[in-house]
């Protein structure tokens, strides 16, 4: 891997790790909402992930590095739970999103330290 590549697909693992993180804690949070609250926050957390979604889009159109891909899938799954209200089963289900940009940023930390730039 060339280090411009190792430098983007590790900022951009790095970054998606970071968001995927915050938003299972806000999943977590939403099942403590009440009944009136959980529907604002509902929307709010959709549009979230979407966001965070469309970021992982990104980074795996600019690095074609796959594990982005197996993120965004594990990602997509994820917003169908939170739609259908299965916030048990979601929270548990974003680690395999983090777990995959994870794998990103690792390859890319390696490719960087054989260039010697770490």
């Amino acid at each position: 891997m060339d280090p411009k590549t190792a430098v983007l697909q590790y900022q951009y693992g790095e970054k998606a790790k970071s968001e995927l993180i915050r938003a299972s804690k806000l999943i977590a949070a939403l099942t403590g909402f009440s009944d009136a609250e959980k529907a604002g926050g509902k929307k709010m957390l959709l549009l979230m992930l979407e966001e965070v979604r469309a970021d992982i889009e990104f980074a795996h159109k600019s690095t074609g590095h796959a594990s982005f891909r197996k993120a965004i899938e594990t990602l997509s799954s994820v917003i169908a739970m939170v739609e259908g209200g299965n916030y048990d089963e979601a929270v548990p289900a974003v680690a395999g999103a983090v777990s995959a940009a994870t794998t990103a940023a690792q390859e890319a930390w390696e490719a960087l330290s054989s260039h010697g730039l770490l």
